[in-house]
């Protein structure tokens, strides 16, 4: 998992407008390459945080994955230090943003969910964070195959999963032992070994 703090000037925002940035979702990997460089020169800082598969695996749980997700913005935001936060928001609105608005000193807060397709700054900070997701998935590519996006929606992740544990007793570490087809698949296994004996 990858977050990104990007922190930039209000008279630059239209100029992300202009070069074309909104949700990385929305993007081609492409543009999200093109874009990267232009956004690094145009802020005025950022911060990119990354949590690997182990990292996410003791928090063993969705909402401590929120309540680290949230611990996390909060220490870009003590780091910059801005005069205004906009989060896309990791739960409904209103529920989100009572947990952190106590936690910013007074700062003016958005919390919105799809930030990032309403705010091209919040638009940044999702492409910064997704190509460098992509990259270190690249990584893992030539170290363990082609798995497809890692995403749990995506047949080539599911296919691999499958083959890898007939194969092998574990999964890589670069997978989240705790995601729920993860779980299921390893349950498989053991039971048909199990049946086999």
């Amino acid at each position: 998992m990858v977050m990104c703090g990007y922190l930039i000037d209000d008279k630059h925002v239209k100029e992300l407008r202009k070069i074309g940035v909104k949700d990385s979702k929305l993007l081609t990997a492409a543009k999200r390459e093109e874009l990267f460089p232009k956004l690094e020169k145009m802020a005025k800082d950022y911060a990119l945080l990354q949590a690997t598969a182990a990292d996410i695996d003791k928090l063993r749980s969705v909402s401590n994955l929120n309540k680290y997700e949230i611990k996390r913005m909060l220490e870009l935001v003590e780091f910059f230090n801005p005069d205004k936060i906009i989060i896309d928001a990791l739960e409904q609105e209103e529920s989100f943003y009572k947990k952190i608005v106590d936690r910013v000193n007074g700062t003016t807060l958005i919390a919105e969910n799809f930030a990032d397709k309403k705010y091209p700054e919040v638009g940044a900070a999702s492409i910064l964070a997704k190509v460098t997701r992509d990259r270190e998935i690249e990584k893992l590519h030539k170290l363990h195959g082609n798995f497809g996006s890692g995403y749990p929606a995506d047949p080539l992740t599911i296919d691999f999963l499958k083959n890898w544990i007939k194969r092998n007793k574990d999964f890589p570490d670069c997978v989240r032992k705790s995601w729920m087809t993860v779980k299921m698949l390893k349950m498989e296994k053991e039971q048909k070994t199990l049946s086999q004996w």
